[in-house]
């Protein structure tokens, strides 16, 4: 926590060791701390400049101790600039209605969500969610938190995202997309999305969540540059040269 904006440790818990669930054959820990009350937005924002992420009314970090692997990404939003393939990505979902909505879980969300969770990650933790499961994960929030839903023109729900605003920016807590629509790619188009949302609103930042070098399920991040990495105690710019000419 060396110079983080985050300075009373009391109410900070590390939990126990668990099986990663992004590398193999490690373990993983985290700490973590509530948001309640009055200050919990401030302690959120907060948090997240400190590369925390959000789930439910809990504040997370990882704290492996022979590991650093997990390390949070944020976007420049100002500095963006679409790859030629991002560009296509764009333009081709451009037919899709977008809505902001209140976090209240739907039973067609949770269609979407349990399809998306079988193709996609079948066999982990959340492939194991009920809907009162997933509607705590959607409801429980203590900051200021939208449902974004993407649709067909024949309204058809294809996308959800559930993001967070924090000061500098937007934060995606989670996504989840029709699996048999993959020549849209809609987990890169609703990133695309929340970067010109934050433009529009003069915000700084996207924060998508961690980034592990050399895991597949992580590394379209790395595609949406200027990117900044959090180090020990500060944000670094993270250069990589992948998609630069696709």
């Amino acid at each position: 926590m060396k110079h983080s904006p985050i300075h009373d440790t009391r109410f900070f818990f590390s939990t126990a060791p668990l099986p990663c669930p992004y590398l193999s054959n490690r373990l993983e820990r985290r700490v973590v701390t509530e948001l309640l009350g009055r200050d919990a937005i401030a302690l959120h924002d907060g948090l997240s400049a400190a590369g925390f992420r959000r789930s439910h009314n809990i504040a997370y970090a990882p704290a492996c101790p022979d590991c650093q692997a997990c390390q949070a990404v944020r976007t420049l939003a100002p500095d963006f600039k679409r790859s030629r393939s991002q560009h296509r990505i764009w333009k081709r979902n451009n037919d899709l209605n977008v809505t902001e909505v209140s976090p209240h879980a739907t039973l067609e969300q949770f269609e979407l969500f349990v399809y998306y969770q079988e193709s996609r990650h079948s066999g982990g933790d959340m492939s194991k969610m009920d809907y009162r499961d997933y509607r705590s994960l959607v409801e429980d929030t203590p900051v200021e938190t939208k449902l974004v839903e993407f649709r067909l023109m024949d309204q058809s729900l294809v996308a959800v995202c559930l993001i967070d605003r924090v000061d500098t920016g937007l934060s995606a807590v989670y996504s989840f997309f029709q699996p048999s629509l993959s020549q849209r790619s809609l987990g890169s188009y609703m990133i695309l999305w929340l970067i010109e949302q934050a433009r529009a609103q003069g915000l700084q930042h996207v924060y998508l969540g961690f980034w592990i070098d050399g895991c597949a399920k992580m590394s379209y991040k790395a595609k949406f540059q200027p990117l900044e990495i959090w180090t020990v105690d500060e944000w670094l710019l993270f250069s990589s040269s992948e998609d630069e000419a696709t």
